[in-house]
C-alpha cells in the first residue's frame, strides 16, 4: 500500500493504491497461470522471463488514513499563563533512522509453513502422496513472489517518556505501514499482509543503562502484536548476508525437520505453489530460495557497487545488554490460556534491516537547456525481482555531447524471521525484500560537477 499526502483543512490525508496489480509492475512477466478461489493452480500456458524489472509511478489511490496536518510531539507545558509562553521542544537525532523518510517500493520472497485443519483442508491440484498421520498434512508451505510498497510519515518530534528512577527520556521516531501483495502469478495481485507501526529511536539511559537504542512496533492484522529493539551500526562498503534457515524444528528441543515440500522440484507435496516448474523455468523460485531465502537479497546488490551500509538488527528478545521488547497474540492463536495448543501462536521476531549507498552511472545523451527532462534509467537488471531505479534528468546546462554522471543514492534491504509454534514444531516465517525510493528520482546537483 502507498501512502501518498494531501493536506487540506488542516489535515493531512493518505492514500492506498486501490489497484496495485495494474500499477508496482506493469511489465512484470513470470509464469501466466490462472489463480482460482482455492489454492488450486490452473495448468499454466508459460510465458517465462525474469521478475519485474519497473516500478512505475503509483497513480490510483483510495483514502487509507489521516493525520492533522499541525500534529507533532512536544511536552504540555506545567506553567499555565493566560499568555502562554511558547516552548520550543528540541527533537531528538533520529540517527540511523533518517533515511526512513517518503514511500518505498521493490520486490521480494516470502516464505510460510501454516496450519492446514482437517476441518478445513487446502485443496491442491495434484493429490499430496505418502501423507503422514493423520490422512491431511497438518501444514502447508506456502511461497510468495510479492511486490511491497513501504511508506514514512514525518518524524514525530519529541516524545517524553516520563522516568520514576531516573530523569525524563524524550524519544523520537517515524510513524510506517507497509502492505504485500503476492504477484507469484502474473497480473494477479492479492494482499497478504498489513502492517502499521512506528519506529523509534530511544536515547542513551542511565536506569536502564543501555547505549541508543532503536524499537519496531508494529500491529499484524492476524492478531499479533510487537516491540523489537535493537541497535545499529554504519560501515564502509557492502554488507554480508548471512544465511537463514526456514526449517522447522521441535519447540521443546531437538534436531530441525525438512519437510518434502522444501524440495523444489516435487510435484505433490502440500505447498502452493505446488508444482513450481513454471518458476525454476523462469529463475524465479529456485532451490537456493528455499534452502536461504537471503538469497534473493545477495542476488540483488551482487552486481551493485555500494558504498556504504547502515544494519539495523532488532529482536524481540535481544541480546544482552540491549532488553526489553516482545510479542503478543489473541485467543485464538494462542489455542488456551497457557498456550499449550495453539492455532499458530508468535513468540519471537527478528530482522535486520541494510540501509545502502547505492553508486549509480547514467549515460546522458545530447541535451539542449529548455527541452523536457529525460526520464533515464539504470542498467537492467541481471536477476529476477530486482527494482530498477529510474530518474528526471534535467542538465543545468547544455550537453554537446554524450557523457556520464556518477551519483549516490539509498535502498533499503531486510530479511525477517516470525517464529511460529503450532503442532509441538516451530515454523520459521522468513520475509525479504529490497526496495527503492518510488518514483522517478531527481539527479542531485553535485552530479554534474
Amino acid at each position: 500500500m502507498t501512502l501518498c499526502s494531501n493536506m487540506s483543512e488542516g489535515n493531512v490525508s493518505f492514500f492506498a493504491r486501490s489497484s496495485p496489480e495494474e500499477n508496482i509492475i506493469s511489465d512484470l512477466k513470470t509464469p501466466q497461470l490462472t489463480r482460482v478461489v482455492s489454492p488450486v493452480l490452473a495448468t499454466p500456458n508459460l510465458q517465462t522471463s525474469l521478475l519485474g524489472t519497473l516500478l512505475p509511478e503509483i497513480t490510483h489511490l483510495a483514502p487509507a488514513t489521516s493525520i492533522m496536518a499541525n500534529f507533532r510531539f512536544g511536552e504540555v507545558s506545567s506553567l499555565l499563563q493566560l499568555n502562554p509562553v511558547v516552548l520550543i521542544n528540541a527533537a531528538p537525532p533520529l540517527g540511523a533512522l533518517a533515511d526512513f523518510t517518503g514511500t518505498w517500493t521493490g520486490n521480494g520472497f516470502n516464505t510460510i509453513f501454516r496450519p492446514n485443519s482437517p476441518q478445513s483442508p487446502t485443496a491442491f491440484p495434484n493429490p499430496v502422496t505418502a501423507p503422514p498421520p493423520p490422512s491431511v498434512s497438518d501444514n502447508v508451505l506456502e511461497l510468495n513472489l510479492t511486490s511491497e510498497t513501504l511508506s514514512f510519515s514525518a518524524s514525530l518530534g519529541a516524545v517524553p517518556n516520563r522516568g520514576s528512577v531516573q530523569g525524563d527520556a524524550t524519544l523520537n521516531g517515524v510513524p510506517y505501514l507497509q502492505s504485500i501483495n503476492d504477484i507469484t502469478i502474473a497480473g494477479q495481485s492479492i494482499g497478504i499482509h498489513l502492517e502499521p507501526g512506528l519506529w523509534m529511536a530511544v536515547p542513551s539511559t542511565i536506569d536502564p543503562r543501555e547505549g541508543p537504542t532503536l524499537t519496531r512496533m508494529a500491529s499484524i492484522p492476524h492478531g499479533t502484536t510487537i516491540a523489537a529493539q535493537g541497535t545499529s551500526t554504519t560501515f564502509a562498503g557492502k554488507p554480508t548476508i548471512a544465511p537463514v534457515d526456514m526449517t522447522p524444528f521441535p519447540t521443546a528441543g531437538g534436531p530441525k525437520i525438512r519437510f518434502a515440500s522444501q524440495t523444489a522440484a516435487t510435484k505433490t507435496t502440500p505447498r502452493i505453489p505446488q508444482d513450481l516448474t513454471p518458476w525454476i523455468t523462469a529463475g524465479t523460485i529456485t532451490q537456493a530460495m528455499l534452502d536461504d531465502p537471503n538469497t534473493v537479497l545477495r542476488n540483488h546488490i551482487a552486481g551493485q557497487t555500494i558504498t556504504e551500509t547502515t544494519v539495523i538488527t532488532i529482536s524481540t528478545t535481544p541480546a544482552a545488554p540491549v532488553f526489553g521488547g516482545g510479542t503478543d497474540n489473541i485467543a485464538f492463536l494462542l489455542g488456551d490460556p497457557a498456550a499449550a495448543n495453539p492455532n499458530a501462536q508468535t513468540t519471537l521476531m527478528t530482522a535486520t534491516f541494510w540501509i545502502e549507498t547505492v553508486q549509480h552511472t547514467l549515460h546522458i545523451p545530447i541535451f539542449t537547456p529548455g527541452h523536457p527532462p529525460l526520464t533515464l534509467e539504470t542498467t537492467a537488471p541481471a536477476v529476477p525481482g530486482q527494482p530498477v531505479r529510474r530518474f528526471l534528468v534535467s542538465p543545468p546546462h547544455a550537453i554537446l555531447a554524450p557523457r556520464t554522471i556518477t551519483f549516490m543514492t539509498k535502498q533499503i534491504q531486510y530479511s525477517q524471521t516470525v517464529m511460529l509454534n503450532f503442532k509441538g514444531l516451530t515454523w520459521p516465517h522468513v520475509s525479504v525484500a529490497t526496495l527503492i525510493p518510488a518514483g522517478p528520482g531527481l539527479v542531485p546537483p553535485t552530479a554534474w560537477n
